[in-house]
């Protein structure tokens, strides 16, 4: 495990099945075969913001209460996942520091302190 400024990432703690990374808290758990995906990385990075930003319960209560309304409206698992707007917030920071990287020619900052 390796403290990023204020923040740990644990490159082959665990992580559910199907999952590549998970970020608890101050924590981002990232299967080893993708922890050089910066895509995924910064995606992960904005759940860092969320959690702190949010703090602990009001996190869990949007993100599980959204992936239980999808359910409820009838939505699949994947589908009511996709369809959490905390994970559509870091999905679409992820692909817009992947378009600053391409139109810069850097690669997006790694750690989120």
């Amino acid at each position: 495990m390796e403290r990023i400024g204020n923040h740990w990432v644990w490159v082959g703690g665990p992580v559910p099945p199907g999952a590549a990374a998970i970020t608890v808290w101050r924590v981002i758990s990232v299967r080893r075969r993708c922890a050089d995906d910066t895509h995924l990385m910064r995606h992960e990075q904005e759940h860092l913001g969320q959690w702190r930003r949010l703090g602990v319960r009001r996190f869990l209560a949007e993100y599980v209460g959204a992936y239980l309304r999808g359910r409820a409206h009838g939505y699949g698992h994947d589908d009511a996942y996709r369809l959490i707007p905390l994970e559509v917030e870091a999905e679409q920071a992820a692909v817009d520091a992947a378009g600053h990287a391409a139109a810069s020619g850097t690669a997006p900052p790694r750690p989120l302190t």
